[in-house]
């Protein structure tokens, strides 16, 4: 017994030693990069955040029934609770197509993702509870569309660190304000250096999306950092006196990030150093794609550069991916401006090995009913069943998984619910999503409530 388990002794002294240093590094910088709580599959993660709902029925989940029976009742019961009235079926506008070895089905509306189709691992039976885009869109940030959560990036940064010291370690490029907003990246009741860093908002051109006063001119760096000094040994005065105050430790490690940044976050934005030949993989260059672009390549610089959690939102500050009405039109410019950034920023993670420990998520808060809106050629909200995509990080590539009924209104085969769905991402990161808890008035909590399950099924 003594010989086979003499190596575990070896183990157990090492994760000793190890623990002592995280703890001395939490101690100078709480957002030191952590263990995990065993081997993980990936090291990052950016969303791809759809703001609005895309239509699965459209995209990437083909309902040949719904083709053919378009204009006939829905033949099934619907939701007992519903967003708006809805008619009869919509058959897509689209065609669907197989691409690569997979033979996966992707419409003619990504015909840039679906070249990279091999990589994909495609979700078509997510559901959620909330037909309403504020309580959807917090349900999918934060675990609950109820009660104000930390966010999924703040979970991460809290359970993981990040592995850079000069640039926040959970980013957001131009958030949408609307339906929950700071909530949908605040940390909540953590602590606050797990809170989200915006870079812009949904509302501004993305090469105006810039850290406010990042940039000194008047005062010379050495000066600042002597006023830093004393105001950090003023703060920590009064610690001593008044106690733990998590607030302002808060406060005293921002102060010293900002400082950091003032070199890091201008170099990262800076993408004067990109080759034409990348900014044209992206699809900068094109009005179309130019936005949208931008976003994804900044989120590629921020990846690299040790940023735990990154999220990029396509929003147009107006109806974004939510066709009530006008389907056609709406998916077809919506589709057309993140299309080829998203296969171009696919592309350049794998060609760089950034992809194989890069967790890559895109959807929605919810997809669309294949009924349609009452007196119009659009589709309503639909939590009952939609597809979502990931890429990277351990996940089998060219699968679709799970399945929604033959006209895609309800996740019918292996559902997948939101928290489930937060339960493999933090497996994926190494994190037991029952085990990463946090203390706040009297209970333990957790980014996937009392609920969840990891999707065994889609891990390679």
């Amino acid at each position: 017994m003594l010989q086979q388990s003499a190596g575990g002794f070896g183990y157990i002294a090492l994760q000793a030693m190890l623990g002592q240093e995280q703890t001395h590094a939490a101690a100078e910088n709480p957002l030191a990069s952590k263990l995990s709580h065993f081997p993980a599959r990936a090291k990052r993660i950016v969303f791809l955040f759809m703001k609005g709902g895309p239509s699965h029925v459209d995209t990437f989940d083909p309902k040949p029934l719904l083709q053919r029976d378009d204009g006939k009742p829905y033949p099934f019961e619907q939701p007992r609770v519903q967003f708006a009235k809805t008619g009869k079926l919509l058959k897509s506008p689209w065609s669907f197509k197989r691409y690569g070895q997979s033979g996966l089905p992707v419409s003619e509306l990504f015909p840039n993702v679906a070249q990279c189709v091999d990589e994909l691992c495609i979700l078509r039976s997510l559901h959620g509870t909330n037909p309403a885009h504020g309580g959807a869109l917090l349900k999918l940030h934060t675990g609950s569309d109820t009660q104000v959560r930390p966010s999924m990036g703040s979970w991460l940064l809290y359970g993981l660190g990040t592995e850079n010291e000069n640039l926040p370690g959970f980013i957001t490029i131009c958030p949408t304000l609307a339906h929950g907003g700071v909530n949908n990246w605040g940390a909540a009741f953590l602590p606050a250096y797990c809170q989200g860093t915006p870079i812009g908002n949904a509302t501004i051109p993305s090469d105006k999306a810039l850290v406010r006063h990042i940039r000194n001119d008047l005062i010379p760096g050495e000066i600042q950092r002597r006023q830093l000094d004393f105001l950090t040994q003023m703060n920590r005065d009064h610690l001593k006196l008044s106690g733990p105050d998590l607030a302002l430790e808060g406060r005293i490690n921002s102060f010293e990030l900002a400082y950091r940044m003032q070199s890091t976050m201008p170099e990262a934005q800076d993408l004067r150093g990109e080759s034409e030949a990348t900014k044209h993989l992206y699809g900068m260059g094109h009005p179309v794609t130019e936005n949208f672009g931008r976003q994804c390549l900044m989120a590629r610089r921020f990846l690299e550069r040790g940023v735990r959690f990154v999220q990029v939102t396509h929003s147009d500050g107006e109806v974004q991916w939510d066709q009530h009405g006008n389907l056609y039109k709406g998916h077809t410019k919506n589709a057309a401006e993140v299309d080829k950034p998203i296969a171009g920023f696919l592309k350049d993670l794998k060609s760089r090995g950034l992809l194989d420990d890069t967790l890559v998520l895109w959807g929605g808060e919810f997809g669309r009913t294949p009924t349609a809106q009452e007196g119009g050629d659009g589709r309503d909200h639909n939590p009952n069943g939609f597809t979502m995509w990931m890429a990277g990080g351990g996940l089998k590539k060219g699968i679709a998984y799970g399945a929604t009924d033959d006209y895609g209104y309800f996740a019918q085969e292996d559902k997948i619910h939101i928290h489930d769905l937060h339960a493999t991402i933090l497996h994926l990161l190494g994190l037991n999503h029952e085990k990463l808890t946090h203390r706040y008035a009297g209970r333990d909590f957790r980014l996937t409530d009392v609920a969840g399950h990891v999707v065994q099924e889609i891990i390679a």
